[in-house]
């Protein structure tokens, strides 16, 4: 687990995506992306037009959210449904935790929803991007029952890392997951595209776990 396998992109697709995006940003500095968010989007959209349309659609779907204001949102009485944690995994990848014990579909989607992308831009901007900019989720299945089962937000996780944050997935470790599970996990995945199935693991133990991160840094007290 010391370094990420990365698919390889067109070197000259990324310099027409430049191009492009030079043009965008002369009149709209907001607009900007930086290259390793260039090269992100021409992995998950395969080619020059698709990646700029999805930036574009990206940026737009950021101003109209108000993502950068989400900063100053009430979170007490949600903070136990996710956390991103102070340390890192073992190749440098920030950690999202989230407690399915802690969830329900007894919860305004639309208030979890802004709470999980909060969490996912605080999660990209510890990420050294030089050495990694992709992210590792856990989710800890411990004290599962199906009630904690949120379909609607396990969709919009999908959709937002397909749509708004491709290919910041590094890794996602399902931990202690009981036998009920795989009764879930069908539903699960059949959302999910073979690119982004690959990266979910279900880690049968500590010593497996171990591959992935430090278990001491896993959350007590949520």
């Amino acid at each position: 687990m010391s370094s990420e396998e990365l698919a390889p992109i067109n070197e000259q697709d990324l310099k027409d995506l430049k191009e492009r995006m030079k043009l965008i940003v002369d009149a709209d500095p907001k607009q900007y992306q930086n290259e390793f968010s260039l090269r992100r989007y021409l992995r998950a959209f395969k080619t020059t037009d698709d990646a700029f349309q999805a930036i574009l659609k990206t940026n737009k779907w950021r101003e109209s959210y108000g993502v950068d204001k989400l900063v100053d949102m009430d979170r007490s009485h949600m903070e136990k449904k996710a956390r991103v944690l102070r340390h890192r995994d073992c190749i440098g990848r920030p950690v999202i935790y989230i407690p399915a014990k802690n969830h329900s579909s007894e919860r305004d989607i639309d208030e979890l929803t802004r709470f999980i992308v909060y969490n996912l831009e605080e999660a990209c901007k510890k990420c050294f991007e030089e050495v990694t900019d992709r992210l590792c989720i856990v989710f800890d299945l411990a004290e599962f029952s199906t009630s904690c089962m949120d379909y609607q937000l396990v969709q919009n996780l999908i959709w937002l890392l397909g749509k708004h944050f491709p290919e910041r997935l590094g890794v996602c470790l399902i931990i202690n997951s009981p036998t009920l599970f795989s009764t879930v996990w069908p539903a699960i995945r059949v959302l999910l595209d073979d690119n982004t199935a690959k990266k979910v693991k279900f880690v049968a133990d500590e010593v497996e776990l171990c591959q992935y991160l430090i278990p001491d840094i896993l959350p007590t007290d949520m």
